[in-house]
């Protein structure tokens, strides 16, 4: 690889991974082409990317965004899934690592933040940014559904009432 093509992959890299919420780093040794085509079509459905670098490149890509220090998990053949979403890669990356003994997460980052295996596991166990999102959707609508009950209550007390005492006159 010449210098131009490192320093476009370089450039590449940056540009990913500085609007990435979480970075997770892996070893994919021994891993079949299938299975790792499984992984990058989960990741992108995710709205994320899985990308393999040279670990050299990858750590001066690194350098110069504001990302945690996580230029020690790069070691071996190496792996790197990101998303925007900052539980989307290691939610996903944690449930193909349980099902590919091949694949084994080494740590990552979530800005400036280093995570290792098992801080990207934690990570993966927490709810997407969509699920909070309608969890405070559904928790904003129920007050504004109570208060339109309450309120209507009244007005249909009365009514029952009024057309209970117009039976009544009916039939006397």
């Amino acid at each position: 690889m010449e210098r131009a093509e490192k320093r476009e992959v370089v450039a590449s890299l940056q540009e990913s991974l500085a609007g990435a919420g979480s970075i997770v780093v892996a070893h994919n040794t021994g891993l079949t082409v299938a299975a790792f085509t499984d992984l990058r079509v989960q990741v992108k459905k995710a709205g994320g990317k899985v990308k393999v670098a040279k670990n050299r490149l990858a750590k001066l890509a690194l350098k110069e965004i504001d990302v945690a220090d996580i230029s020690g998990l790069f070691t071996g053949p190496t792996v790197i899934a990101y998303a925007e979403d900052p539980v989307a890669a290691p939610k996903i990356a944690a449930a193909f690592a349980e099902k590919n003994q091949k694949f084994v997460i080494l740590g990552g980052a979530m800005g400036t933040t280093a995570l290792d295996a098992d801080g990207v596991k934690a990570l993966a166990t927490m709810p997407s940014l969509d699920e909070l999102r309608a969890k405070l959707a559904g928790l904003v609508k129920q007050p504004a559904t109570n208060i339109a009950s309450i309120l209507v209550q009244p007005g249909a007390g009365i009514a029952r009432v009024l057309k209970a005492h117009a039976e009544k006159s009916e039939a006397a």
